[in-house]
């Protein structure tokens, strides 16, 4: 029988606004981890310096000066203020690989909601792929009637600019018609 782990009961919506996208990867960062986790921030990060070898560049990656400056920007918030160092952002496999190094129930718990939260993710993105795949195909076909709409009016006025013009007549003139 299975034992029940107490929840932690964090909204969803909490820990999805905690999930950005930095090198075209889903990643979240070790500060908002360890808030989440109920943790100090170098207390995970000192987990994570303890088993480097859980840590491969795939599932965690120290963000630049510049990314860093992206974030607080896009996010228009000074809550991650007074840092000293860059911080490490997770893959959704290095959040997997924390609850191995972070053993509270806690953190088992809030990773357990954020693996679920990330299948979320994955199958509204597929669900909508479909979706966009047909938008993208409408789009192509609309730009191609564009195109042939263009050709036409493009016609038409070469058209409407000879009729402007004076018609030589056609046929034999007469001497009297000179």
């Amino acid at each position: 029988m299975s034992k029940q782990i107490k929840s932690v009961a964090i909204p969803d919506e909490i820990v999805m606004d905690k999930i950005f996208m930095i090198r075209n990867q889903k990643v979240m960062l070790d500060e908002d981890l360890a808030e989440l986790y109920g943790i100090e921030t170098r207390r995970l990060n000192e987990q994570v310096g303890r088993n480097p070898d859980r840590f491969p560049d795939d599932f965690m990656f120290k963000l630049s000066e510049e990314e860093f400056g992206d974030l607080k920007s896009q996010n228009a918030t000074s809550s991650w203020g007074g840092r000293r160092k860059l911080p490490n952002a997770f893959t959704e496999h290095g959040v997997l690989m924390l609850s191995s190094v972070l053993n509270s129930k806690q953190a088992i718990q809030v990773n357990i909601q954020i693996m679920r939260i990330y299948t979320r993710i994955r199958e509204l993105l597929l669900t909508h792929k479909d979706i966009l795949l047909l938008v993208e195909q409408v789009e192509k076909k609309l730009i191609k009637q564009d195109q042939k709409i263009e050709v036409l009016f493009t016609y038409l006025s070469k058209f409407i600019e000879k009729e402007n013009k004076p018609r030589v007549p056609i046929g034999f003139k007469t001497k009297k018609e000179d």
